[in-house]
C-alpha cells in the first residue's frame, strides 16, 4: 500500500491506495486553514497520516505539493497561496514524521501521471493535464512520463500572461481564472462601483445608437444591482464567505453576476488552453480540480465555446 497526499490552497487530501490502479482503500478530505499557513497543513498530515499508515501497511508516501519543487533533493520551492513553505525540506519532513520513504512532486504532475495511466487520459501518448482549483497548474505528459523541462518546472499554463500588456508577475491566468480569483472577482463587484464590459462587446451584434447603448446600459445597472443584492443575501452581508463553490451554485440557479464573473474566467482560461494546443498539439486535454466541479453548462460548454475561438 502507499500513501498518497495532495497539498493544495483549498483542500487537503491524503488517500491509500496499491499504486496500480485508480480505486483508492481509503480517502481523508480535510479543508485547509490559510491563515494557519504551512504549519497548520504539516499538523493535518501528522494526525491524518499517521493515523491511516497505523490502519494500513503503508511502505511508502508519495506527495504532491500545490506549487514549484525540487523533486531531485526533495524541497518545495514555493506556495503561490500558502504562506510558509518557501524552500521546505518536505520529503525529509515526512519521512520523519510518517516514518516512512517519501517523494514528491508537483501537484499537477502527479495528477497528470494518474489521468494518463489510469483516467481520461489513457491510451493516449501525449496528454495535458490542467487542474483549476485554488490555483491552475498545468502538466504536460509524454507516454506515461512527465515533462519537466530543463529546470524541473513546465507547461505551467496558469502563470502564462495573457497579452503585451501583462507586464507585471501577478498578471496571469491565475489571477483571472482559478477558483481564488473567480471569489476575488465578485467581491471587488460587491464591494465597489459596478463595471461592465467594454461597450464594443456589448453591443458587437447590435448598431451602437446612442440612445440604445443608454438604455442598454440602465438595463444591466438594474441586473447587476439584482444579482449583487441576491449574492450579498447569501453569504449574510459577508462578502469574505463568497467562495468559487457558493458563486457556482448562484449561477447555476441564475444569478447573473455569477455567471458573468464565471464567462469572463472560462475566457481567460480558454485563451490560455488554445495557447498550449497550438504549440504542444496534445492528443487529449484533462482538467480537474474544484472548479471544473462546477459542471457542463457553467464550466465545460462555455470553456470549449473560448478554446475554438482562440485556437489555431
Amino acid at each position: 500500500m502507499f500513501l498518497g497526499i495532495e497539498i493544495g490552497g483549498t483542500k487537503l487530501q491524503l488517500g491509500v491506495g496499491l499504486g496500480n490502479a485508480a480505486q483508492l482503500v481509503a480517502l481523508e478530505r480535510l479543508e485547509v486553514d490559510r491563515a494557519r499557513g504551512a504549519k497548520g497543513i504539516r499538523e493535518q498530515i501528522k494526525r491524518v497520516g499517521r493515523s491511516l499508515i497505523a490502519r494500513h501497511e503503508v511502505a511508502a508516501v508519495g506527495v504532491g505539493f500545490g506549487g514549484p519543487v525540487d523533486a531531485a533533493t526533495g524541497r518545495a520551492i514555493k506556495s503561490h497561496q500558502i504562506d510558509g513553505w518557501d524552500n521546505f525540506p518536505l520529503a525529509d519532513w515526512c519521512r520523519q514524521t510518517l516514518d516512512r520513504p517519501t517523494v514528491i512532486a508537483n501537484d499537477a504532475d502527479t495528477a497528470a501521471v494518474a489521468e494518463a495511466r489510469f483516467g481520461a487520459g489513457r491510451s493516449h501518448k501525449i496528454v495535458f493535464y490542467i487542474t483549476v482549483g485554488s490555483g491552475i497548474g498545468g502538466a504536460l505528459v509524454i507516454d506515461g512520463m512527465p515533462y519537466r523541462g530543463s529546470a524541473g518546472i513546465a507547461a505551467e499554463l496558469g502563470h502564462l500572461r495573457p497579452g503585451l500588456q501583462a507586464d507585471r508577475a501577478e498578471a496571469t491566468i491565475e489571477s483571472l481564472a482559478s477558483g481564488w480569483a473567480i471569489a476575488e472577482a465578485a467581491k471587488a463587484r460587491l464591494g465597489g462601483p459596478v463595471s461592465h464590459p467594454a461597450v464594443a462587446r456589448l453591443f458587437a451584434d447590435k448598431p451602437r445608437k446612442p440612445e440604445l447603448v443608454r438604455r442598454r446600459l440602465v438595463e444591466l445597472e438594474e441586473a447587476d444591482e439584482e444579482s449583487a443584492a441576491e449574492l450579498l443575501r447569501r453569504c449574510e452581508g459577508r462578502i469574505e464567505r463568497l467562495g468559487a463553490r457558493e458563486l457556482a451554485l448562484a449561477a447555476a440557479e441564475g444569478n447573473e453576476l455569477a455567471g458573468e464573473i464565471f464567462g469572463h474566467a472560462a475566457e481567460a482560461l480558454g485563451w490560455a488552453i488554445a495557447q498550449m494546443i497550438t504549440l504542444l498539439a496534445p492528443e487529449v486535454v484533462v482538467i480537474g480540480g474544484g472548479v471544473a466541479q462546477s459542471g457542463e453548462e457553467l464550466f465545460f460548454t462555455p470553456l470549449r465555446r473560448e478554446v475554438d475561438r482562440y485556437v489555431f
